[in-house]
């Protein structure tokens, strides 16, 4: 029996975190009274007692409770504090053997954003097999469900007296500062920052991440045929994310709502192709990728209690 202790179950991310391990029989979910849900103290002993410490928590407070955690204690941070740095495992087992045996071995896994996960899951295998420079100047659009905006974007867009404006698609991040940028490119290896424009939708969950290249910047790789080929690659064998061909006319961001599964494919002509990652904000944006990375160093089957 695992235990486990979430700290900041109450989140979108932390809850179905604890929605999907409460029905599980190898799992213990160590729960702390309301009343000291925030006293370090108590966080601390259920910390350094849990077996695998999940943190849903806002970057500053997640630092503050690995503070609190002893060397051997299990952490998966599901915040954007500790992506980039070198010392703890980025969860994207399915970026190769180097990043699974990191995961497996690592007392800190760092579980990845989910806009970063679809742009990741596109733009790592081409810079890992030579085809891309790192030196690319690259675009990425990523168009979201709500519930990725946490409680308050949620309550406001569920609001039955809602402003209209919620109605159509909305673009943030026009600062060009959002936050899942530095994990994009530390992982990538890309020297340019990414022209990064996020896009929210009117729908619950969902997300459909697009980055559009010249085939002229790829080396070795002439056609779309060989770039589809090179991503069939690259992801055979894996269970979670899969190379597909997208053969409609339109791409949903709904199309793997509720699951944990990723799909990538290239859509386009020989000369100018647009490279797509459709998933779950908080499937494998999410929570379906934390417990993925919880399986792998539980020693359970990586999917186990996930929706394929």
């Amino acid at each position: 029996m695992t235990k486990v202790y979430i700290d900041g179950a109450v989140g979108t991310t932390g809850l179905r975190i604890k929605d999907r391990l409460s029905s599980r029989k190898d799992v213990e979910l160590l729960t702390i009274p309301d009343e000291h849900r925030k006293d370090a103290k108590w966080r601390q002993e259920y910390i350094n007692s849990a077996d695998v410490t999940f943190l849903c928590l806002p970057d500053q407070a997640a630092i503050e409770a690995v503070s609190l955690a002893s060397e051997n204690a299990k952490i998966i941070d599901a915040s954007t504090a500790h992506r980039v740095n070198p010392d703890w495992a980025y969860g994207f087992p399915e970026l190769g053997k180097d990043f699974y045996d990191k995961i497996k071995n690592s007392n800190r896994i760092a579980n990845p954003g989910c806009h970063a996960s679809g742009f990741i899951s596109l733009v790592y295998p081409l810079i890992k097999e030579g085809v891309l420079s790192k030196d690319s100047y690259l675009s990425c659009t990523s168009l979201t469900g709500y519930s990725g905006g946490g409680k308050k974007m949620i309550a406001d867009y569920e609001d039955e007296n809602r402003d209209t404006l919620l109605g159509a698609p909305r673009m943030y991040g026009l600062s060009q500062a959002h936050k899942h940028l530095p994990e994009m490119s530390f992982i990538t290896g890309l020297t340019k920052k990414v022209s990064f424009m996020p896009i929210v939708g009117d729908f619950y969950s969902g997300m459909e991440v697009v980055v559009p290249l010249e085939m002229e910047m790829l080396s070795g790789v002439k056609t779309l045929a060989q770039l589809k080929e090179l991503y069939k690659d690259f992801y055979a064998g894996k269970e979670l994310v899969k190379a597909v061909d997208f053969e409609e006319s339109f791409i949903s961001a709904k199309a793997l709502e509720n699951k944990d599964t990723m799909e990538v494919g290239v859509s386009g002509n020989d000369e100018r192709v647009v490279l797509v990652s459709l998933f779950d904000n908080l499937g494998k944006g999410a929570s379906g990728a934390a417990i993925q990375n919880f399986n792998i160093i539980t020693g359970q089957k990586e999917t186990e209690g996930l929706t394929l």
